[in-house]
């Protein structure tokens, strides 16, 4: 179980990332020459999960409506893998339960 609670937590982790780099890319998105900043994933090791970074987009400009779908879906990630950590905590619980 504690791979589940791994892979949940790196996921919340990228999801935080993603939703404070649009947060930057909104809030500086009228300044001259600013490259908007994203967030790279892939695929972490064991025990799972993933690894997240922020890197610099190679042109400039932000687009206001591509940010408010990113931080959506940020949020929704985030939401999911908590669920995750949730549920994982009540199975856990109740095998205590079980064997106690």
């Amino acid at each position: 179980m504690s791979s589940v609670l791994a892979i949940a937590a790196s996921g919340m982790h990228a999801a935080q990332l993603r939703l404070e780099s649009s947060a930057h890319n909104t809030a500086n998105l009228n300044t001259p020459g600013f490259h908007r900043q994203q967030v790279q994933q892939q695929a972490a090791a064991a025990p799972g999960g993933v690894q997240a970074h922020i890197a610099q987009a190679p042109q400039a400009g932000v687009a206001l409506e591509g940010e408010a779908v990113e931080q959506i879906a940020a949020s929704y990630a985030f939401k999911a893998n908590a669920l995750v950590l949730r549920s994982t905590q009540s199975m856990l619980g109740s095998l205590l339960d079980l064997h106690a």
